[in-house]
């Protein structure tokens, strides 16, 4: 648990070097990612959000994650 917290910290003071594998297990420890025609979509809760599969993931993808996750 404590690791857990830890790595989302670290996302949250640097949102602009997030790699791929992380963002991805941010998703699935708060919800799941759902396989799709162009771009797989984060869901969590009633919240569905796209998001392009590239490493190091965009600082928007990874704001509004943040946003979803504190909701």
């Amino acid at each position: 648990m404590a690791r857990d917290k830890k790595s989302l910290e670290a996302i949250r003071r640097n949102p602009r070097n997030v790699a791929l594998r992380d963002f991805e297990a941010l998703i699935k420890r708060y919800g799941y990612i759902e396989e799709g025609a162009k771009h797989p979509k984060a869901i969590i809760g009633t919240r569905t959000m796209p998001y392009k599969r590239e490493s190091p993931v965009k600082s928007c993808y990874v704001k509004e994650l943040l946003e979803i996750i504190e909701e």
